[in-house]
């Protein structure tokens, strides 16, 4: 700390003591003191003064000195705050104070940035690992069509490999949901959606898985909601592959709808292997497989999680309820009006068609 500093940072207080000199110095001629005198009270003033200002400077630099020297041995420069030197003064303590609370909001930003990295790069490990899969199907069944080593008709492997392609499709659809999860607002249109369309078309796109494993499913769909109906099919495909992947014997799944106190529910019904009790309350957080999961090699334990998360920033409910060995039934609950829905409308995130407001929303 150079001197001129130290000294331009203390401009107020000097001035200060110079105009209290002046005064002082009219106080004392006025009550009859003479020009001897009060040249002698100033200059003992500023004897004090001068050795004060030498003191504190001496003092600050010294502390400024170690502080750097601490701050040039560290790698972490962002825990300066926890290996400030000890000081007497008040200011010193309450930035000591403030650094220090600045530093535990960063060291807790690090942490969880690092465990969300390792978070990801554990889901491309295993969404890598799963992916193989109908990656090597749909090589072995072109191979196998080239060299005609399989006596199954050329239809019957066509359709093997478009049901491979499906599977790819929708891993690849699910690390894309995932990777945009965050700026979910980006990408909304709500509009009046058709859950009964909706259902079909994750039915119909899932056509080939379906009819492979001998599922019965069963679409019952009358209402109408107010949503974003991409993310609503995103949602409700990840809800069939559950299903598929984990289906009985005869497997079976229903979706229907009906009113709810605050609007309307989805309700989707199978008679799969259901999920134990202890498991139910944890089924979606990221990467959590349970019991049924790890049975099954590859399994990621992200298409719960992703719904969980992309519901929430529809502003729609979404909860599970499950018998083991019965069956699961994942509940949807789309209310009569959103709080988020209408904050992102007046931030200009989302937007409807041709400025067609729902009503109910217009008199909110």
């Amino acid at each position: 700390m150079k001197p001129g500093l130290f000294i331009k940072d203390k401009f107020l207080l000097l001035l200060l003591h110079v105009v209290c000199m002046g005064l002082l110095s009219a106080f004392l001629r006025l009550t009859g003191y003479g020009e001897a005198k009060v040249l002698l009270v100033l200059c003992f003033w500023l004897l004090i003064l001068t050795a004060w200002l030498i003191f504190n400077y001496v003092q600050r630099k010294n502390y400024f000195e170690e502080t750097e020297g601490i701050l040039d041995g560290m790698e972490q420069k962002y825990l300066l705050g926890e290996l400030l030197p000890a000081s007497f003064r008040l200011e010193d303590k309450l930035y000591r104070q403030m650094l220090h609370s600045s530093n535990k909001a960063v060291i807790e930003r690090i942490r969880k940035l690092e465990d969300e990295k390792k978070e990801y790069k554990e889901f491309i490990e295993s969404w890598v690992h799963e992916i193989k899969a109908p990656i090597t199907g749909v090589a072995l069944l072109c191979g196998n069509g080239r060299r005609n080593q399989s006596s199954v008709p050329v239809s019957e492997i066509l359709k093997d490999i478009s049901l491979e392609n499906q599977k790819i499709e929708n891993l690849v659809e699910q690390i894309l949901y995932y990777a945009r999860m965050e700026k979910v607002y980006q990408d909304f249109f709500i509009r009046e959606t058709d859950l009964q369309n909706v259902a079909q078309d994750v039915l119909q796109k899932n056509q080939l898985l379906l009819i492979g494993k001998q599922v019965r499913a069963e679409v019952a769909c009358p209402h109408k909601v107010y949503t974003d109906g991409k993310w609503i099919t995103f949602i409700l495909n990840q809800m069939t592959l559950n299903s598929v992947k984990y289906c009985g014997s005869q497997p079976e799944f229903l979706i229907t709808t009906r009113p709810s106190p605050n609007g309307v529910f989805l309700i989707f019904q199978d008679n799969g292997r259901g999920i134990p009790k202890e498991d139910l309350p944890r089924i979606f957080e990221k990467g959590f497989t349970g019991s049924n999961g790890r049975s099954r090699e590859g399994a990621t334990g992200m298409g719960l999680y992703l719904c969980k998360r992309l519901c929430e920033k529809l502003g729609v409910g979404l909860f599970a309820e499950s018998v083991l060995g019965q069956g699961t039934k994942m509940i949807m609950e789309f209310p009569v009006s959103s709080y988020i829905t209408m904050e992102a409308q007046r931030d200009g995130q989302v937007s409807w068609p041709d400025g067609a407001v729902p009503g109910y929303l217009k008199k909110m």
